[in-house]
Formats: structure tokens, C-alpha cells, sequence
């Protein structure tokens, strides 16, 4: 498009404007549409398009392909794939025409099939989100933008001995916690504090070059961020839940989030949200733009906040996010990282913008995964909708819903299931995800008994049989056929 020709709006009503009359089909490819439920509010024309029928098709904005027997998925990326190749789905954007697509896990192939359909990626390359995604360059980025990560070094190391040699020069002690470049944090950090603990990992760190670390006694928080044109955009603060039996089988797994205003004293807050505009006013320098969600860690001994991880993509800060930015404060972050990619010229007042997401109330979501070791035929599964808190802890389906800005009170949840009926379950498998007023982790992070009661509601809806001896079912990966 001649750049003469762009668009240009001015301020949140012309923005507001622009979106409610879009013409251009913005495609969400995903296994479910939970990371951007509740934008279609915002966005016209635009479509999940989704591998699980999460609302028994009755979600007018989500195109879901007929599909047939078991799918051996090791990844969202290939979930994402085979979507962009099913005929149907080919079909359906053929039909409705080229437009924007994004997903939350991608790689070269993904882009390569976007092409193909005539369409444009609405999410950064590839190449530069795998680079910014390795915890080495991180913290490269984070050092070069004056955030830093909790004392550490980084080198490469064959034995224990080495380990030591790295970490003594560096003043980092002997308990250790020890990164490799890629993956979810939950397999690939490690905590080594003898030889026999670096054994016990040698394999999955000796030929990794190693992000090493002083281990810190600390509390761990998300918040999702918007690197723009303007400067960055920072949404509200979040506190992580995990490793809950309850929740997931795997200790130290994400399993939720709550969001509540006091989650972090004033000068805490705005010493996380700083450090997110520098590390997203950095990532900009690099040519990346959009949406970003960064974990920090508060040193509970000291009070010094940290750098833990950046995850450069959509991600599951975002619904809480996109709840609260628009609910609260009248605007999706969202939206931003849609006028990145959207072919128009915007100015806006960005310390207006964030200024409008200072208040807000307490929300939580909890991720549902199947703990058991066993895999089983879904016979009998719950619908996705308003959920409601009985008075003797029992729980019951309300009513018909397709996002969380339907929930009145904290009697009630918003529940979204991934496995359905004639689906398999497996250890580790995410079933679910509920979303609900109110918090669902104490201040000194246990499980309240309130999320307890809906988690075993919730899970106690499923009902399954043993797969037929014929059929081959290998459960993938846990961390890398998340859903989320």
C-alpha cells in the first residue's frame, strides 16, 4: 500500500472508530481462542479459528474444522500448522478473503502457509521472536536497557567442577540455579546445589551454553507489556500460581494467576512497570513490535526486583490482561499491538493511555490439568460458560457464555474447556481454565480454599474410559503440547 494513502488516526475515538468498522479479516489461529476471548468485542472481522471445539459451535466467531481421530500434536506450533493446511480452513479464508494472522506459537512453516493463503503475519518474524526467546540474549537485552536479572553469569560448562569455576568468579555461592537458552521454564531450569544434582541434569546441560544464577528466595509475577511506535505500553501486574497439586502434577508448572491491585507496594510497582517500558523500548531498537509478556522476580530478602524470562508472543497474561485494560481502564492493550500491524498511522497520548489502567479489581484464572497418570476416552465432559459456587461447595452450570466479562460475582466462573467429549486425556493434559472475581492464592502463596472447591468441581465433571486396545495413543510432551 502507498504509504501517501495510509490512514492516520488521531486519539482513542478514531481508534475505537477504526476498529469497529474494520474491513480486514483478522485471523486468530489457535488451538483454543482463550488468549484473545472478548477482542471480537473491540474488533470487527475478526475469527478464531481453533482446533478444539471449546463452545460446541455455537461461538459465532469461531470457525472450527471437522476433524477425525487422534492427532500425535508434540507442539503448538504444529497444532497451528496443521490448521493453516486443513482444507477446510483454507476454504473458509479463501472464501472470506486475505487478511492479518496471528498465532501464539509459530515457526517458518507457519509463515510460509500464511503466504500461501495470501495473507500477512500480524506478529513479529519468526527469526527475531526465536532469537529475543533464548534466556542468554534476554538477558543481553535486559543488561543493555538498564534492567537487570537476578546475579548471575553465563558460560558453558562439561562437569560440576566447571560449573563451580563459573559461578565462584561471578561471587554466585554454591546454591544455584541454572537456565538453558530455550524452552518453558518448568524443564529446563535446573536447581543445583551438590555434584549430585548437576548428574542428575548433566545431559540436558552440558552441551547447552548455561545462564547460571545465585538462587534467591522470591516471589514470581507476569505482566504483558506492548512495544509501539510511541513507547511502551505496560498492563496491569500479576502474581503467578504454581505447582499446586490441586492444579497441575508438575512441580513448579503455571497453573494460574491472580490479579489484584495491592499485588505490589507503589514503589514496586512502578519499578516493574519502568523496567518493562526499557526492556520494550529495547526490543523496538531490535524491530520488534507488539505484545510481549515479561516474568519478574521480587527478592524477598532484599526487596530487588529482577528480570526472570521474556516470552515474546501472545500468551497466558493476555486475557487478564485484555479483561482488565479494557473493562477498567476502556481500552484492550490489545489493540495496540493490532495497529502495529494494521496498515495505518496512529498518534496517541501514551501516558494517557496508561494512566487509564492504574485502578482496577481482583480477578483470578486457574489452568486445570489432569494429574492422574493414565489416559482415557472423554466420555462425558463440561460445557464452557457461567459456572456457579453452591452453598454446600458444589458446583453447577448457569448459563451460556462465550468470555469472562460475563461473571457477576465471585460465586461464579467462567469456565472454557479444551478436551471435550470423544477426546483423550492424558497426565498433564490442560482440560481447562476458569476465570473468577476474587483471588485464588494467600499472600503467602497457598491455595485458597475457595479455588480448591472449584478446581475439584470443575474436574469431577469429566468422566472416561480406557482407550481401545487398537488404538495408539502417546500423550505428548506436557510442556510442549500445552494448549495455552
Amino acid at each position: 500500500m502507498n504509504t501517501a494513502a495510509r490512514p492516520s488516526l488521531n486519539g482513542l475515538s478514531e481508534i475505537f472508530s477504526f476498529f469497529r468498522t474494520n474491513t480486514t479479516p483478522i485471523y486468530f489461529v489457535s488451538p483454543v481462542p482463550f488468549s484473545l476471548l472478548g477482542i471480537d468485542r473491540w474488533v470487527k472481522n475478526i475469527e478464531f479459528i481453533n482446533y478444539f471445539d471449546s463452545f460446541d459451535r455455537h461461538h459465532p466467531r469461531c470457525f472450527v474444522p471437522h476433524l477425525s481421530g487422534w492427532r500425535d500434536f508434540m507442539s503448538m506450533e504444529e497444532v497451528g500448522n496443521f490448521l493453516l493446511g486443513h482444507k477446510e480452513v483454507v476454504d473458509h479464508i479463501k472464501a472470506t478473503g486475505p487478511g492479518k494472522v496471528m498465532l501464539v506459537m509459530f515457526d517458518e512453516e507457519s509463515e510460509q502457509l500464511v503466504r500461501e493463503l495470501g495473507c500477512e503475519m500480524a506478529l513479529p518474524p519468526d527469526v527475531l521472536r526465536r532469537r529475543i526467546d533464548s534466556k542468554i540474549e534476554t538477558t543481553r537485552l535486559g543488561n543493555e536497557a538498564g534492567v537487570a536479572s537476578a546475579p548471575n553469569t553465563m558460560g558453558r560448562a562439561k562437569t560440576y567442577a566447571e560449573l563451580l569455576t563459573l559461578a565462584q568468579g561471578a561471587n554466585l555461592g554454591t546454591d544455584l540455579v541454572v537456565q538453558t537458552p530455550y524452552g518453558d521454564s518448568g524443564r529446563t531450569t535446573f536447581f543445583v546445589k551438590s555434584e549430585a544434582d548437576w548428574e542428575k541434569y548433566a545431559d540436558k546441560m552440558e552441551d547447552e551454553e548455561l545462564k547460571v544464577m545465585r538462587y534467591i528466595r522470591h516471589m514470581p509475577g507476569t505482566l504483558e507489556a506492548c512495544a509501539t511506535r510511541h513507547g511502551t505500553l505496560v498492563g496491569p501486574m500479576m502474581m503467578d500460581i504454581t505447582g499446586f497439586e490441586e492444579l497441575t502434577p508438575y512441580k513448579g508448572g503455571w497453573c494460574g494467576n491472580d490479579v489484584f491491585p495491592g499485588a505490589l507496594p507503589p514503589e514496586r510497582r512502578d519499578k516493574v512497570r519502568k523496567m518493562a517500558q526499557a526492556l520494550g523500548d529495547r526490543l523496538w531498537k531490535e524491530g520488534y513490535k507488539g505484545v510481549f509478556c515479561v516474568d519478574f522476580l521480587i527478592d524477598t530478602d532484599t526487596g530487588e526486583v529482577y528480570l526472570g524470562e521474556l516470552n515474546p508472543r501472545i500468551s497466558g497474561a493476555s486475557p487478564p490482561t485484555n479483561l482488565i485494560t479494557s473493562m477498567y481502564g476502556g481500552v484492550p492493550l490489545f489493540l495496540f499491538h493490532l495497529l502495529e500491524f494494521m496498515d495505518v498511522d496512529y498518534t496517541i497520548d501514551l501516558d494517557a493511555v496508561q494512566a487509564r489502567w492504574v485502578e482496577f479489581d481482583t480477578w483470578s484464572q486457574l489452568v486445570l490439568k489432569q494429574s492422574e497418570d493414565k489416559v482415557e476416552l472423554i466420555t462425558r465432559a463440561p460445557a464452557s460458560g457461567i459456572w456457579k459456587l453452591n452453598p454446600d461447595g458444589s458446583i453447577r452450570f448457569d448459563r451460556f457464555a462465550t468470555d469472562f466479562t460475563e461473571v457477576v460475582g465471585e460465586d461464579e466462573g467462567f469456565y472454557m474447556r479444551v478436551y471435550g467429549a470423544a477426546e483423550y486425556r492424558y497426565k498433564g493434559a490442560d482440560m481447562g481454565i476458569l476465570f473468577t472475581r476474587g483471588r485464588m492464592q494467600t499472600d503467602d502463596r497457598e491455595l485458597t480454599e475457595r479455588a480448591k472447591i472449584w478446581a475439584r468441581g470443575i474436574l469431577a465433571q469429566f468422566e472416561g474410559v480406557p482407550p481401545a486396545p487398537h488404538v495408539p495413543v502417546v500423550p505428548p510432551d506436557p510442556f510442549e503440547g500445552k494448549m495455552f
